[in-house]
């Protein structure tokens, strides 16, 4: 049974899609219809905006111990509602159902409990000499959202964004857009006042640049493409609108002479290879020793085989399918440009992989001999695709690392903490993990380059959505 969303969430009511047109999300794992949702249009966007634009003033003013408290209850209410969230985000982004709950749904939940902890806790005034130095909310927040991790995005801007006392009008992707439904169900019920959430689904290029373009937006977070990210750049500027980015990334991991290999190389796969590839702060490059080529490549190959893609609601393999199928085409159209430059073809390719003719499936896929001027190297692929670089020196890594016009994340493996740090420093990249070290879902997220602008999460993200003012005494 297809799931139907009908109507859009504006100034605390569900109104009505007005265009009769829909958007059809299929369920990853066999391409079937899963829901359709409405596309919004222009006008509806403005209503939108001026509904978020009429609740600031008394949102801005609301005591932050009271926005807190309805951060606090969405994030129960996300808990509450765990396996269901996870369920749809399985069948949408094709994430295995056990990570989906984990990771696409944990993660919010975490965000929206430290946001509001955070508008508790935050200094909001100190003194500088003769000035107040005043935070405040930047205004009406436009956030748009990709479909690869829909929910965790939708967190990090809309938790912090109206913990800091802004109103939101949230565009998710249209392909995976069920979950912000979800979410604007909670915010119905647990009463938050009209027009501080307002959820608006719509084509990037009419509804998201409306939005963009309005007047009356204050400032627009944005994660996606960097090809979309510099659109809503050039939009933004012509009214100055504050902008903050989170893009692509093609993020290098450098395994070091006196790594682990039999650690490293797993840890390295597994961090290319979740949520099918599907991340931009995947660590798609695998920059190796020369002279460790072939034992890195051995167990690469061995971990790979591991990872037999299965359905992402009934399977248990830790790979998924890819979101769409206009994801799947991509993923195999780089697949076979890596193949045409001459790089060294280990394992997978474009075929499907045996009995997965169904859904959006890919074969883990690794490439070796790599080059870095190479498509595969250089442009972000959003598939379990990894490209293994050999190297000849510490410094040949760290430039090879350097080489791209991003620079969102990237990886350090040595045998000891010290000289792994010693070669992460140089590494131009917002976050870079050593020997393997954990996400940190209250350390700053964000990128150098072309990999955007701004920070996401912890006291960075909050942040982002404040103004400063300096009022001077006598």
């Amino acid at each position: 049974m297809t799931i139907v969303r009908d109507a859009l969430y504006i100034n605390g009511a569900w109104v009505p899609a007005t265009s009769g047109e829909v958007f059809t999300v299929t369920s990853s794992g066999t391409g079937e219809p899963y829901a359709t949702v409405p596309v919004g249009t222009v006008e509806e966007a403005a209503r939108a905006v001026e509904a978020a634009a009429a609740a600031f003033p008394d949102w801005s003013t609301t005591a932050p111990s009271e926005r807190a408290r309805f951060l606090e209850r969405t994030s129960a209410l996300l808990a509450e509602r765990a396996d269901a969230i996870a369920l749809t985000i399985a069948h949408e982004v094709g994430m295995p159902l056990g990570l989906a709950k984990a990771i696409q749904v944990g993660l919010p939940i975490a965000t929206f409990a430290d946001n509001a902890n955070r508008a508790s806790e935050f200094v909001w005034e100190h003194e500088v000499g003769n000035s107040t130095i005043v935070r405040e909310p930047a205004g009406v927040v436009v956030a748009i959202t990709p479909w690869n991790y829909p929910l965790h995005q939708i967190a990090n801007k809309v938790a912090a964004a109206l913990a800091a006392g802004c109103t939101v009008v949230l565009k998710p992707s249209e392909v995976a857009p069920v979950n912000a439904f979800l979410l604007a169900d909670i915010f119905h019920e647990i009463g938050l006042p009209a027009g501080v959430f307002n959820l608006v689904t719509g084509l990037g290029p009419v509804v998201g640049e409306a939005l963009v373009a309005h007047p009356r937006t204050d400032m627009v977070s944005f994660t996606g493409s960097t090809r979309a990210g510099k659109r809503v750049m050039a939009l933004a500027a012509e009214s100055v609108t504050r902008v903050s980015l989170e893009l692509g990334g093609k993020s290098a991991n450098i395994i070091l002479e006196d790594a682990d290999l039999s650690t490293a190389v797993p840890d390295g796969v597994v961090k290319c290879y979740l949520n099918s590839g599907q991340t931009c702060s995947a660590l798609t490059r695998m920059l190796v020793p020369r002279s460790r080529l072939g034992e890195v490549e051995e167990i690469a190959v061995a971990t790979a085989a591991t990872m037999t893609p299965d359905d992402p609601v009934n399977g248990s393999s830790f790979l998924g399918p890819l979101a769409s199928s206009a994801q799947l085409e991509r993923v195999r159209g780089y697949i076979t440009s890596g193949i045409d430059e001459g790089a060294r073809l280990l394992c997978g390719g474009t075929k499907p992989p045996e009995g997965k003719e169904g859904g959006y499936y890919v074969t883990p896929t690794i490439f070796s001999d790599v080059r870095n001027d190479m498509r595969i190297a250089q442009e972000e692929i959003f598939g379990p695709v990894l490209s293994i670089i050999p190297y000849d020196s510490v410094d040949e890594a760290v430039a090879i690392a350097n080489d791209s016009i991003y620079g969102l994340a990237g990886g350090v493996w040595a045998a000891t903490e010290e000289r792994a740090l010693e070669v992460a420093r140089r590494i131009r990249t917002g976050q870079v993990e050593i020997n393997g070290g954990r996400f940190n879902t209250v350390a700053p997220f964000g990128g150098y380059k072309q990999s955007g602008i701004g920070r996401e999460l912890g006291q960075f993200g909050f942040e982002e959505f404040l103004e400063t003012k300096a009022i001077q005494h006598s």
